[in-house]
C-alpha cells in the first residue's frame, strides 16, 4: 500500500498538478495533505478546489488556511500588522476563494488519527502540540521524544516548517512531507514523500518534483501581488529570509 505524503501547498497549482501527475506515475492511491494550502500562492481557489473534488486526498486544515479563514473578522487589527505583505497573504487568500471552498477548509480536522496495517499514524500540521509549532530535521531529539509521549502513535507526520525529514525517536517515526508549493530549504523544486506500508514494517521515500515556476511568478505579477512572494517561489525561501526583521508570521494571530 503506497502514500503519499503532501503539505504546505500555499496556493501554487502548477506545483500541486506536477506532483498530482509524479504521485500517478508512482500509483500511489491514497494522498494524506497536512495542510497549509493557501498562502502567497496565486491559485488558492484553484488548489482547493482539486483538494475538494479529488477522492484519493484526505487533508487536514493548516495554520494559514485557519488565519486565512479568519481574515473577515479580523482585518481591522490585522490592518495595524508590522508585517504587511503577511496580512495581504490572508487576506488575498481569503478574497480569492469561493464560497464552498473556504465552507470545504472551514470543515476540515486540525488532525487526523488512524489505524493502517497495524501502524497507529496521527497527521497534524505543525507538531502534536500545536499548528504553529515548526519541527525541522535539526529539531532536538528530546523534543521529539516529549511530543511522541503525548499521543499514542507509531508515525507522526507533519509539515509547517517547509523542511523534509525522517527521524526516528525511540519507536516513534516523525515525517515532515517537505513543502509542495514554497519549500524553505533552498531547493524551489516541489517535494512530497511516499509511504509504503508492508506487513510489519514500512518505508519513506522524499521526491523533489520540477514545476513550471514561471507559470506561478506569471500569476503573482498578474494579480498584482509583491515581488516578494515571486521570489519565494523562485528562490525556494520563505519571506523572512527574504525580508530580515520582518518578523515570524506566527505574530500574526486571530485572537
Amino acid at each position: 500500500m503506497k502514500v503519499a505524503l503532501i503539505g504546505d501547498i500555499h496556493a501554487n497549482l502548477p506545483a500541486l498538478e506536477a506532483v498530482l501527475a509524479h504521485i500517478e506515475s508512482l500509483g500511489a492511491k491514497k494522498i494524506w495533505n497536512v495542510g497549509d494550502s493557501v498562502g502567497y500562492g496565486p491559485f488558492p481557489d484553484e488548489v482547493v478546489q482539486i483538494l475538494r473534488k479529488d477522492d484519493r486526498i484526505l487533508s487536514i486544515l493548516g495554520n494559514y488556511d485557519r488565519k486565512a479563514l479568519t481574515f473577515k473578522h479580523k482585518k481591522n487589527k490585522w490592518r495595524q500588522s508590522k508585517h504587511p505583505d503577511k496580512y495581504l497573504a490572508f487576506g488575498w487568500a481569503y478574497e480569492n476563494l469561493s464560497k464552498k471552498n473556504r465552507k470545504y477548509l472551514r470543515f476540515l480536522s486540525r488532525e487526523v488519527r488512524m489505524k493502517v496495517r497495524g501502524h497507529r499514524v496521527l497527521l497534524t500540521h505543525g507538531s502534536p502540540a500545536s499548528d504553529n509549532e515548526h519541527l525541522y530535521p535539526g529539531t532536538p531529539e528530546e523534543r521529539l521524544r516529549e511530543l511522541a509521549h503525548m499521543v499514542k502513535a507509531d508515525i507522526i507526520v507533519v509539515g509547517h516548517s517547509h523542511q523534509p525529514f525522517v527521524r526516528q525517536v525511540d519507536d516513534v517515526w516523525f515525517i515532515n512531507t517537505g513543502s509542495v508549493g514554497r519549500p524553505d530549504d533552498g531547493d524551489p523544486r516541489a517535494c512530497y514523500a511516499v509511504l509504503r506500508f508492508q506487513e510489519k514494517e514500512f518505508t519513506i521515500e522524499h521526491h523533489r518534483v520540477e514545476y513550471d515556476v514561471e507559470r506561478t511568478v506569471a500569476a503573482i505579477h498578474e494579480y498584482k501581488l509583491p515581488e516578494a512572494f515571486a521570489q519565494m517561489f523562485i528562490q525556494g525561501r520563505n519571506l523572512d529570509y527574504l525580508q530580515p526583521g520582518a518578523g515570524d508570521e506566527e505574530d500574526i494571530e486571530e485572537e
